[in-house]
């Protein structure tokens, strides 16, 4: 459809928070009473993080569960009683090749998308008697985005200074591009990345105990720079 032909009425845009959940039905029926139906549901909100577990405090876990997590699957049901009925969409969610292994500074954010990895590969099978409901997952690798400006840190207060280099990082229009291309064949897990964080995918999953004792090597020196100020922090402004 090209995008001169689209009319006022094709474009509904909705604040959201996925952290509150009460709202989560009515902006589904706001989107059901605009449109009709909907076909396709992309997940795509969430914080990384960037802190060591022994310096950070739990509710900064707690505040990444509520939002990568539970926000993820809290509009999810509101979107699937309406594609049940139709027989019928696509449920999207962009997890992270972190969903698949493990790395330091991370361990929050690695713990909420592997629950969205198991989350969503336990609803598929809930859903067989539904063949034209896709559940599709999204592994993108590092992706030139605004994610590190805004992770979380050791302190609900605090966020990161110094977000680095990024042109080491895939093109956000190839990512998307290739998220599309994904969505549009069903592929049940996508995994979008260069090398070598690719291969290391392929290592976690074929052979973890090269991988281990290859991310133990690479996370050591990943947290002496952390620690050296390569990556520092500041208070956030309120």
């Amino acid at each position: 459809l090209e995008i001169s032909s689209l009319s006022e009425n094709d474009i509904l845009v909705l604040r959201l928070d996925l952290t509150d959940r009460s709202s989560h039905e009515a902006a589904t029926n706001s989107v059901l009473k605009h449109f009709g139906k909907i076909d396709v549901l992309v997940n795509n909100g969430g914080r990384s993080q960037r802190s060591l577990f022994v310096d950070t405090n739990l509710d900064v876990y707690n505040a990444i569960i509520e939002l990568n997590y539970l926000g993820t699957i809290s509009l999810t049901k509101y979107v699937l009683n309406h594609m049940i009925q139709r027989k019928k969409g696509k449920i999207v969610t962009v997890s992270s090749v972190m969903g698949i292994m493990g790395a330091p500074l991370a361990t929050g954010y690695c713990a909420s998308k592997h629950a969205l990895q198991g989350f969503f590969n336990s609803l598929r099978t809930e859903l067989t008697d539904y063949p034209e409901i896709s559940i599709i997952q999204i592994c993108p690798g590092p992706v030139q985005s605004q994610i590190i400006q805004n992770v979380f840190t050791e302190n609900l207060a605090k966020s990161i200074e110094n977000s680095g280099d990024q042109s080491h990082k895939m093109p956000t229009d190839r990512c998307a591009r290739l998220t599309l291309v994904s969505v549009a064949n069903d592929v049940k897990e996508a995994w979008i990345s260069d090398h070598p964080y690719l291969a290391v995918c392929y290592l976690w999953q074929y052979a973890p105990t090269w991988a281990w004792w290859l991310m133990n090597r690479m996370g050591k020196r990943r947290i002496q720079n952390f620690k050296s100020g390569i990556v520092s922090v500041q208070s956030a402004p309120r």
